[in-house]
């Protein structure tokens, strides 16, 4: 067991060695914050409430400016001397970060922790998280206009996903980067409703929201298209040989009607501001040279 998780630590380092060399080149700040959240991470820039934010964590890609910060590790397999090399007054973190003795780490030290509360996982949910780090951030206008856009922006995905016939089966193919190896998202994540919301169906249902790969899921599956995450998808290179090789595909409607597509991590994994447009973009891709009503 130990020698997987350091094949992933060691993967994932390499993975993002390029922003692990990335330095704070501010040099004045009102406090330190390490901002260990991709959805955190958005808002914030959304908010345009960034000032102060010296690090993030490497799944944090989203806007590109982002990526030009230090990282402090993937999420789920941090490193304290990472974050302390970053001098942090406070870290925000949204309960789903690790390892624990990390955690209990940084809790002995008594450095000042924040996440924002518990917000359901819908469009409401990411309306009220995106209106209470407006109001700590100062930024009550800026959180009322993205809201606003939020809305309207899903207001018109769900219009435009009426005029399909049918609901297209999605299959989403996922690079975990914590665990080193594909899994398949299911119905039951963000990415499943948004897929839904963009008028197809999740090939996969289960209990949780990500399910290992295996041929017997994907063959069951028989999905029309595939939607392979970037990580994973430029992993492989976007080589069509190189992606029949992942477990189940090669027999794939989607595979011989060549409908695989690369997506964006981050597009699909957690809600934020541009919920509505990435809802929109996913219909683009898996509604491609499909009749409509």
């Amino acid at each position: 067991m130990k020698k997987i998780i350091l094949f992933a630590n060691i993967s994932l380092m390499v993975s993002g060695c390029g922003r692990f060399a990335n330095e704070d080149k501010k040099e004045t700040h009102h406090e330190r914050i390490v901002c260990i959240s991709k959805q955190y991470s958005e808002i914030i820039f959304a908010l345009q409430a960034q000032d102060d934010i010296v690090a993030v964590d490497v799944s944090s890609t989203y806007p590109a400016e982002v990526k030009k910060l230090p990282t402090v590790g993937y999420h789920r397999a941090l490193s304290a001397e990472a974050i302390l090399a970053m001098k942090p007054t406070l870290i925000f973190q949204d309960n789903n970060i690790g390892p624990e003795h990390v955690v209990k780490q940084l809790n002995d030290l008594k450095i000042p922790m924040k996440d924002f509360g518990k917000h359901s996982n819908t469009i409401e949910g990411t309306d009220s998280l995106i209106r209470e780090m407006g109001t700590y951030f100062h930024k009550e206008r800026q959180a009322d206009s993205l809201c606003s856009k939020l809305k309207n922006d899903m207001k018109q995905a769900l219009e435009s996903a009426k005029q399909y016939k049918d609901s297209v089966r999605v299959l989403v193919i996922h690079y975990g980067q914590a665990t080193n190896h594909y899994l398949v998202m299911t119905k039951k994540g963000t990415g499943g409703k948004m897929v839904e919301w963009a008028g197809g169906k999740m090939a996969v249902t289960d209990k949780k929201g990500m399910k290992d790969i295996s041929p017997e899921v994907v063959a069951e599956s028989d999905p029309d298209v595939i939607l392979l995450t970037d990580f994973g998808y430029d992993r492989l290179g976007g080589s069509p040989q190189k992606i029949k090789e992942l477990p189940g595909v090669a027999s794939t409607k989607a595979f011989r009607n060549n409908r695989i597509y690369r997506i964006e991590e981050h597009d699909l994994v957690y809600m934020g501001p541009r919920t509505g447009e990435n809802v929109m973009l996913i219909q683009k891709l898996i509604h491609q040279n499909e009749q409509t009503k």
